[in-house]
Order: C-alpha cells, then sequence, then structure tokens
C-alpha cells in the first residue's frame, strides 16, 4: 500500500502533480499498479470502478462532463466523488469543472492537475506505481554487478562473502549492496536488488572495518541497484558431503516466488573463491545464449561410450 500523499511528493517520476481539492483525503490508500481511466462512471455505470486505483480524466471525460448542463454535471460528479476514491487527475491542462473541484472538496478525495498528456501520465504513474508497489524483501549478502550480471553472494556469517566481493571489486567488477540487501520484485519473474541508504556503496570487512568502495575505488566500482540474474551460495567444506562435480543439474533459489540459478560453491583454505565466482558467471552467460557444458560433456561422453561398445560387438561378430 502506498499513500496518496506519496505521489504529491513524487521528484523521480516526472509525474507533475498540482493539488486542486480534497487535501484532507492524502492519507487515502492505492494498492494496485494499474491505473483507470473509466469514463462510463461519470455516466452513472459504476459497477468497474476500482476504489484504489489512480482515477484519470482526459479530454474525453472533461467534454463530456462540459456538455451537461449545470445540474446534471453537478449528479454526476457527486456520484461519481462519492464512490470514495482514491484520488483522481484532470489530465492534459485541461480546467476542472468547478463542480467536481467542489465535490472533491467537501468529500476529502484528492483531485490532481497535470500539464501531461494522457498517455504519458499514465506511462509515468504504473512506473511510480510498480516500484513503489512492487513485492518487497530484504537478504543477508552481498550483491555485485560481474560481467554485466547481477550476482546474489549468500552463507552464513564470517564464511567471506565481503572478501569475495573486495576482491571481486578489485578486478573491476561492481558494487551494489553489503550486508543487507533490499529486493524488489518487477512483474512475474524479474528481481532487483539495492542496498539500503545508510550502507549504500559501503562494505564491513573484518579488520579494516566499513570501507566506502566508492571513495577507495572510484565511481565505477559501485551501482545503486541491478537485477538479480544468479545466486551463489557459499558453503563450509564438508569431507563428507557430495558436491556437484559434473554440473548436470541446474538448481534454483527462490526469491519472492521467482526461481534464480543457483550455485553452490565449497569453500576451504587454498581455493581462490573470487576467481571460481567469476567463472561460475561466464558459464551461467554460456547457459542463457543455450551452451550448457556439464550436459554438453555428458552427451559426448555418451557417444564415446556408444561407439566402444558399437567396436566391441562389431569385433565379436567377425570373430
Amino acid at each position: 500500500m502506498i499513500r496518496v500523499e506519496d505521489l504529491a511528493k513524487d521528484t523521480e517520476f516526472n509525474l507533475e502533480l498540482r493539488l486542486l481539492a480534497g487535501s484532507a483525503g492524502l492519507g487515502r490508500e492505492i494498492d494496485h499498479t494499474r491505473v483507470q481511466k473509466y469514463g462510463l462512471a461519470l455516466a452513472g455505470f459504476t459497477g468497474f470502478v476500482h476504489k484504489r486505483r489512480v482515477q484519470i480524466l482526459g479530454n474525453t471525460e472533461i467534454s463530456y462532463l462540459r456538455s451537461l448542463d449545470a445540474e446534471t454535471r453537478r449528479r454526476a460528479v457527486d456520484s461519481y466523488v462519492e464512490l470514495d476514491l482514491a484520488c483522481i487527475v484532470v489530465t492534459k491542462g485541461l480546467t476542472a469543472p468547478t463542480e467536481l473541484v467542489e465535490a472533491c472538496e467537501r468529500a476529502g478525495v484528492p483531485l490532481f492537475a497535470t500539464t501531461l498528456l494522457t498517455s504519458t501520465l499514465i506511462n509515468n504513474l504504473q512506473a511510480f506505481l510498480g516500484e513503489r508497489l512492487a513485492p518487497t524483501t530484504t537478504m543477508h549478502g552481498v550483491l555485485l554487478d560481474a560481467f554485466s550480471m547481477g550476482v546474489l553472494l549468500l552463507g552464513k556469517s564470517g564464511i567471506g562473502k565481503s572478501e569475495c566481493a573486495l576482491d571481486l571489486v578489485m578486478r573491476g567488477h561492481r558494487l551494489v549492496a553489503d550486508d543487507v540487501v533490499n529486493i524488489k520484485r518487477r512483474g512475474h519473474d524479474v528481481i532487483y536488488g539495492a542496498s539500503t541508504d545508510l550502507t549504500k556503496h559501503h562494505m564491513e570487512v573484518r579488520g579494516l572495518g566499513v570501507l566506502n568502495i566508492k571513495e577507495l575505488f572510484g565511481i565505477a566500482s559501485v551501482r545503486e541497484r541491478k537485477r538479480v540474474e544468479l545466486v551463489v551460495e557459499l558453503l563450509e567444506w564438508r569431507e563428507e558431503e557430495d558436491f556437484d562435480r559434473l554440473g548436470l543439474e541446474d538448481r534454483f533459489f527462490t526469491i519472492l516466488d521467482v526461481e534464480l540459478p543457483l550455485v553452490t560453491i565449497p569453500v576451504r583454505h587454498g581455493r581462490n573463491i573470487s576467481s571460481i565466482v567469476e567463472v561460475a558467471v561466464r558459464n551461467q552467460l554460456l547457459k542463457f545464449e543455450g551452451h550448457h557444458s556439464g550436459r554438453e560433456f555428458e552427451e559426448r561422453l555418451n557417444r564415446v561410450l556408444a561407439s566402444r561398445r558399437l567396436a566391441r560387438l562389431t569385433a565379436t561378430d567377425i570373430e
């Protein structure tokens, strides 16, 4: 949920809203990423009005209201506003009818005006609402941009996530978030991660404390947010545990109901984890392009074994 007042405060999505009436209702809630432009409601057909969506009145709707006599216009506007709407926006710099302004003020329904074209406002509003109403969560880990792929490093505290990330930054990759990663879902299957405002551009490394990565390595070493496309989990090496050696089985990690490719890397003394992470990213990029190294090797091995079996059978037949 967001409040209508959040629309009025926006400076990022260029909504350009000016409040005309209904300031008492700025605390009303909006719970949907889509807006509604439903002129039939002004004609009395209100069955499909969604009260918690932003309502848009463009040239068609305002022209219809102007075509009515004063009394009919007042009744139409009153019945519309009395639906307990979240808010109304009049587009294209059109003048809102006096009856609409007065009705919104009485009912406490925020009425905004904008000079934007209706199509432009709808696009900007849906981008704003998609950002603010997206499902969110937070995760303990490190998010990096490596080879233009968003890589989320996970693992228990102290296993070396930040040290690995620092090494990757020194190799030219970029830090997005350390320790606390804010996660948002866009649409059905896209996950984005970003840092908190407090820890942005900073990293904690045991023995050194909190480091300002931007100041140490320059603006090119950080970025504000990144789509998460690969999860790398660092685990303690256990001799008794059978870690994947061929890479035949694709594994996934679910965040906000979205399945992301998962690579598990066992950590022990002497292993260059940063290099392994880089190779994991390159390998995932190959998979995205349709090249699966493990399965291609398995197919090659099967062909060799099949040809040898065939050779043995042929030799037996000759004998």
